[in-house]
This record gives C-alpha cells, sequence and structure tokens, in this order.
C-alpha cells in the first residue's frame, strides 16, 4: 500500500512506493492550471 502523502496525488498514490510521484505531478498540474487562469485573464 502507498503511504499516506499530502498533496493533491494522493488520491492516485496507492501503487507502492509512487506516492511522492503522483504527488509531484498533481502539484504540476494545478500549478500548470493557475498558470492558465492567469494568462487567460491577463489577455
Amino acid at each position: 500500500m502507498g503511504y499516506p502523502v499530502a498533496g493533491a496525488g494522493h488520491g492516485y498514490g496507492g501503487l507502492g512506493g509512487v506516492g511522492t510521484i503522483c504527488t509531484s505531478i498533481g502539484v504540476i498540474l494545478v500549478l500548470y492550471i493557475l498558470l492558465v487562469i492567469v494568462l487567460r485573464a491577463w489577455c
């Protein structure tokens, strides 16, 4: 079982030792979405 990791990737981080990887992907996705929202608001 994946160890509980705080972050957006916790929901799909139950494949063993990939919890931190999924969390990193989740954080990157959140930052990317925020960047897209900011750019759309800017233009």
